[in-house]
């Protein structure tokens, strides 16, 4: 996709506003003792028996539990398969999850025949009525602890939304959905293989000035002060300071989403929003401040970069699950 001369881009694209809108193993007749890493391969006890495992390099991150909920589930502090799929769906739910998993620790017993046409379902579609054009890129790094990225199809340039594992085939079908003019990175900790893509789909970078590291030295737009700005007429990048001095969450208007990186989530044992304080790198005060500023945002949809995405009844709803998460930290 051609890109917008840099002038042309400050001026009009990338605005801030004047105001705040496996090969087979031989037998050998005997066997050395196993490496650690090969042990760590092994399969988890607490798997349930069947095709399906997951083994001792599970880093918690629970990709494959909301990918496939129907399948894995925690069991003493990591991923296990607590039931094989029972369907066709679950079956193909649980092979998105192995190829997204970001340390490879999901198995099958026998190589799965319909894996390539799991492959090639990525980007995943979230919802195609509710949300088109907005896709889950699976295959997530462990550089990022497994965090989600998303793809957004827009006529203006497509927006890779932080970065997943860089693959060829991933990239490919990223190419045929009319490549990305953006990667838009909603804070250091998620930029994973964000220079691979940058070479491969040749897009430009987006990050804010606070988490401009070694890593992110590169980037081609570099955002300052407080904010708000704006991609086009339809994004507006929002600064919330507090998980990262330059955390950022991206407002797709027109459907009512925001990306929220690490700001905030939604906790994986009740349907309350959490915050990633044990992670953040600055005070509570200045996270809440920057939930504070959600308030006023029009979404319905929370899309995170771990766990579950939330889908609100209204803007009244959104506010008061923002409410409740302020109460229960300043109570």
């Amino acid at each position: 996709m051609a890109l917008m001369s840099l002038g042309a881009a400050v001026h009009s694209y990338f605005s801030t506003p004047t105001a705040p809108p496996r090969p087979r193993r031989c037998i050998l007749p005997f066997r050395a003792a196993a490496s650690p890493a090969a042990l760590d391969r092994r399969r988890r006890p607490q798997n349930v028996a069947g095709d399906f495992f997951v083994d001792h390099r599970c880093i918690d991150c629970q990709t494959c539990r909301w990918m496939a909920p129907e399948v894995f589930k925690r069991v003493d502090g990591k991923a296990a398969v607590a039931a094989q799929p029972s369907s066709e769906e679950e079956r193909t739910k649980a092979l998105q999850a192995l190829l997204s998993c970001p340390t490879s620790s999901i198995h099958t017993e026998k190589p799965p025949k319909d894996i390539l046409q799991v492959q090639n379902m990525f980007p995943l579609p979230i919802d195609d009525k509710l949300l088109p054009g907005v896709y889950l890129c699976g295959y997530n790094s462990e550089d990022s602890y497994g965090a989600t990225s998303y793809l957004v199809i827009h006529p203006q340039g497509n927006i890779l939304i932080d970065s997943p594992r860089y693959t060829p085939k991933l990239a490919n079908n990223i190419e045929k959905l009319g490549g990305v003019r953006y990667m838009f990175l909603t804070h250091i900790d998620d930029v994973a293989d964000h220079r691979k893509w940058a070479e491969q789909i040749k897009c430009e970078r987006i990050i804010h000035s606070g988490d401009v590291e070694e890593a992110t030295a590169d980037v081609e737009w570099k955002l300052e002060g407080n904010g708000p700005w704006n991609i086009g007429t339809d994004f507006e990048l929002i600064h919330t300071p507090g998980h990262t001095p330059g955390s950022v969450c991206l407002y797709y208007k027109p459907l009512k989403v925001l990306f929220t990186g690490d700001h905030v989530a939604k906790s994986e044992e009740s349907d309350d929003l959490n915050l990633f304080l044990m992670y953040s790198k600055q005070s509570v005060s200045l996270q809440l401040e920057s939930i504070r500023k959600l308030l006023e945002v029009e979404f319905e949809w929370l899309l995170p970069g771990h766990g579950y995405r939330i889908k609100y009844k209204d803007v009244q709803a959104k506010n008061a699950a923002m409410e409740s998460l302020l109460a229960n930290y300043t109570s």
